[in-house]
C-alpha cells in the first residue's frame, strides 16, 4: 500500500499516472543523454600535475621558438655580417657541445669496461685526439677570460686572431681552407732543414748498404721524386737505434720535427722529446686502428682529416689521391715497431713532400 502511494506521486510529479518500472528506465534515460542536475565536470579536472607541467613547459619552449626565430629574421635584415658571426658561433657552440658529450660518453665506456685508448676503434680514437686539442685552446681562452672585465677583451681578441685562438667549429668555410692552407705552408718551411740533417747524418751510418740507401733516398727529395714504400722501409734500422732514433735525436732536429708535426718547438729538449714520442705513439696506435677499420670505410671528410694530420695538404687533392697515399702510409706504418717510430715521425717528410698536388 505504501509502495503504491510513493509511485502515485512520483507519477502525479510528472505530470502522468508512469508504472515505477517505466520511471527507473526513463530516468536511466535521462542520466546516459547527459541531462543530469549540475553543469558537466571539465576534463581539464583531471589532468595530473605532472601533465599540467609538461604542457606548460611545450608552451613555453613553443614561444621561445618563436621569439627565436623573429629574432633570427631582425639580425639577418638589419645586421647581415654580424648575424653570419653570430650563426657560426651558435653553430660552433653547439658541436663543440656534441663533441664533449660523445668524449664523456667513450670515457665513461672505457672507464666501465676497462678499455685502454689503444684499443678503441679508429673513430672513437680519432675523436678523443682531437677534442683534447681543442679543449687545450679553449681553456687557454678560458684563462684569459679570468680578470675582471677581460672577458670582452677575449671577444675582440677572438674576432681578430680566430685562427690562433678558435678551434675549427667557429671557423667559416673560407677560413678553415685557408687557414689550413696558412699551416701547412708554416710546416713546410722546416722540410729542407730535415732532409738536411739527413744528409748530414750519412757518415755516422755504419752500414755500408744503408749509407747507399740514405744518399739515393735524399737524392730523389732533392730532384722531386717521390720516394716508393720499399725505399723508405729499406732505412728503418737507421732510425732504430744511433744516429736517428728517437733518443739520439738533437736539440735542432727536434725542433724542426716539431714544427713539421705543428708543435711548438719553444721548449726544452727533454719536453720536445716527450711530446713528439707522444705524439708518434698516438698517431701509430691511430694507424694499427684505421688499418683494421680499411681506409675505404672512411668518408671524403675523414680521409682528407687523417692525410693532413700525418703531413700532406689534403686540401687541394682529389679524395682518390688521398686515399691512396694515406695506404701507403699505413703500409709503413703498420710494419714499425714501437723502437722504430722516428721513422714514423720522418715519414711526415718523407712521403709528402713531392706528392703530386701537395706543393702549394
Amino acid at each position: 500500500m505504501a509502495l503504491s502511494r510513493v509511485c502515485w506521486a512520483r507519477a502525479a510529479l510528472w505530470g502522468s499516472a508512469v508504472p515505477p518500472g517505466l520511471y527507473v528506465v526513463r530516468r536511466l534515460q535521462f542520466v546516459r543523454s547527459g541531462l543530469t542536475w549540475g553543469a558537466p565536470r571539465s576534463s581539464k579536472l583531471h589532468l595530473s600535475p605532472k601533465a599540467d607541467v609538461k604542457s606548460l613547459i611545450s608552451y613555453v619552449v613553443t614561444k621561445a621558438k618563436v621569439i627565436n626565430g623573429k629574432y633570427h629574421r631582425f639580425l639577418g635584415r638589419h645586421f647581415p655580417r654580424f648575424y653570419v658571426l653570430y650563426t657560426i658561433f651558435m653553430k660552433g657552440l653547439q658541436m663543440f657541445w656534441a663533441d664533449a658529450k660523445k668524449a664523456r660518453r667513450i670515457k665513461t665506456n672505457m672507464w666501465k669496461h676497462n678499455i685502454k685508448f689503444h684499443q678503441l676503434p679508429y673513430r672513437e680514437m680519432e675523436h678523443l685526439r682531437q677534442f683534447r686539442r681543442d679543449v687545450t685552446k679553449c681553456l687557454f681562452l678560458g684563462i684569459l677570460s679570468i680578470p675582471p672585465f677581460a672577458n670582452y677583451l677575449v671577444f675582440l681578441l677572438m674576432y681578430l686572431f680566430p685562427r690562433q685562438l678558435l678551434i675549427q667549429h667557429f671557423w667559416t668555410a673560407k677560413q678553415q681552407i685557408d687557414f689550413l692552407d696558412i699551416y701547412h705552408a708554416l710546416r713546410k718551411q722546416s722540410h729542407p732543414e730535415i732532409l738536411c740533417y739527413l744528409e748530414k747524418v750519412v757518415p755516422l751510418i755504419s752500414d755500408a748498404g744503408l749509407q747507399w740507401h740514405m744518399t739515393e733516398l735524399c737524392a730523389k727529395m732533392q730532384h722531386g721524386t717521390h720516394p716508393a714504400v720499399h725505399d723508405i722501409l729499406a732505412l728503418r734500422e737507421c732510425f732504430a737505434n744511433h744516429p736517428l732514433g728517437m733518443d739520439q735525436l738533437r736539440a735542432l732536429q727536434m725542433k724542426a720535427l716539431s714544427r713539421a708535426m705543428l708543435l711548438t718547438p719553444y721548449l726544452p729538449s727533454v719536453l720536445l722529446r716527450h711530446r713528439l714520442k707522444t705524439h708518434t705513439t698516438v698517431i701509430h696506435q691511430l694507424d694499427k686502428a684505421l688499418a683494421k677499420l680499411g681506409v675505404g670505410q672512411l668518408t671524403a671528410q675523414e680521409v682528407k682529416s687523417a692525410c693532413y694530420l700525418r703531413g700532406l695538404n689534403s686540401t687541394h687533392i682529389a679524395e682518390e689521391r688521398c686515399r691512396t697515399w694515406l695506404g701507403e702510409w699505413l703500409q709503413i706504418s703498420c710494419s714499425l715497431k714501437e723502437t722504430e717510430l722516428s721513422l714514423l715521425l720522418h715519414n711526415v717528410v718523407l712521403l709528402s713532400i713531392n706528392y703530386v698536388g701537395s706543393r702549394r
